[in-house]
């Protein structure tokens, strides 16, 4: 059974910001026991179609390697070898029925304007949404395309207006020292970020988690003060999560993968903010931010277990549904100095149509009989 699930994950899409590739995650995931992962990129859902391709290839690994070995078998003429494969294929079919699937969690950090989306005023508040069924998804394509169209000021914005209008089948958390209820508490404002609170208490119901981060950092080079925020807003959100029985998630802001990409990582942020590495002005991340394993999560929050099982909650609560459709192709009306097609097919033999779709400009067959057919 999982212990945790990552939540809060930015990958290279989060542009100059994140550097981990989607499939690189989900191989780690994979690897320490975590069969679900939410990618939640700033402002957008650019990875998205690259998460459910990525989690479709490898969850069909199995069992192709079970159809091939079948395959191989039907072909092999020498015994040894159709042996040899006869004797390996129940141990694939084995692995094939054990696999537990990857499940791709759709979402992104939002960026929620102080007022209103059209004003230019500020840069936004962060805010983790997450698709728990395919409603869930058209809701947040629509959150992020109205940002871009309506609400871009640095970044693509919505509002309260627009969340209010398309929160169906979303989940909600309070993101991390960016988000609007972090944020009152750092400023001192403790009844404005309780308000904030039972306002997204009250739209998502059951489905809004405070969230709580811990980035202890003795990195060089890295954020130390980080920490210190973070525990004071943690200290008031786990007086808010008993006070409003909302339940509380344990995240770890992803943007690399391993611990050691940490150093290629702050000087990507160099690049991002257009600063001088030994610029001792520049900004700097704590150097925490990497895919932890579910282990190093539970060191990290010891103290509060319920954190991390909650995130496996949210997990649980995401239905299994695919984003692929066919292609939707556009109407138009056909004059009626065109024809009908039931007069074509008066002018038309079967021959001739076939004819049409089979041969090239100069006659030549170019589609085989039994293709044409199908």
């Amino acid at each position: 059974m999982d212990k945790f699930t990552h939540l809060h994950v930015h990958s290279h899409y989060s542009i100059l910001d994140g550097m981990s590739k989607v499939p690189d995650l989900i191989n780690k995931c994979l690897k320490n026991g975590m069969h679900a992962m939410a990618l939640t990129d700033h402002g957008n859902m650019f990875g998205i179609k690259d998460l459910f391709d990525s989690s479709k290839k490898i969850n069909g690994k199995c069992k192709k390697a079970v159809s091939e070995c079948k395959e191989a078998i039907e072909k092999a003429t020498d015994p040894a070898k159709k042996a040899e494969l006869e004797a390996q294929l129940p141990e694939l079919e084995k692995k094939a029925a054990e696999y537990i699937p990857f499940k791709p969690i759709i979402g992104i950090e939002a960026y929620c304007a102080h007022e209103n989306r059209t004003l230019k005023d500020h840069r936004g508040w962060h805010l983790i949404l997450l698709a728990k069924n395919k409603t869930g998804y058209h809701s947040l394509c629509k959150l992020a395309s109205i940002a871009f169209t309506e609400g871009y000021y640095y970044n693509a914005r919505i509002d309260k207006e627009i969340l209010e209008k398309y929160h169906e089948g979303v989940i909600c958390c309070s993101a991390c020292l960016g988000g609007e209820v972090a944020q009152k508490i750092m400023s001192g404002d403790i009844q404005e970020a309780e308000k904030t609170v039972l306002w997204f208490k009250n739209l998502f119901g059951d489905d809004y988690y405070l969230e709580m981060q811990r980035h202890k950092t003795d990195k060089p080079n890295a954020a130390t003060d980080t920490f210190e925020k973070q525990e004071q807003v943690n200290k008031v959100l786990i007086e808010f999560s008993k006070k409003h029985n909302i339940k509380l998630i344990a995240t770890n802001d992803v943007h690399f993968v391993e611990e050691d990409h940490g150093e290629a990582h702050d000087r990507l942020i160099c690049l991002s903010t257009g600063k001088d590495f030994d610029d001792p002005n520049r900004m700097h991340y704590t150097k925490q931010e990497w895919l932890k394993t579910p282990d190093e999560m539970e060191v990290v929050f010891s103290d509060i277990p319920e954190a991390l099982s909650n995130t496996v909650e949210i997990a649980d609560k995401v239905e299994t549904y695919d984003i692929d459709s066919g292609p939707i192709m556009p109407k138009f009306d056909i004059p009626e100095s065109f024809g009908t097609e039931e007069e074509y097919r008066k002018k038309l033999t079967e021959k001739d149509l076939f004819d049409e779709f089979t041969q090239d400009e100069n006659g030549n067959v170019v589609l085989s009989q039994e293709d044409a057919e199908k």
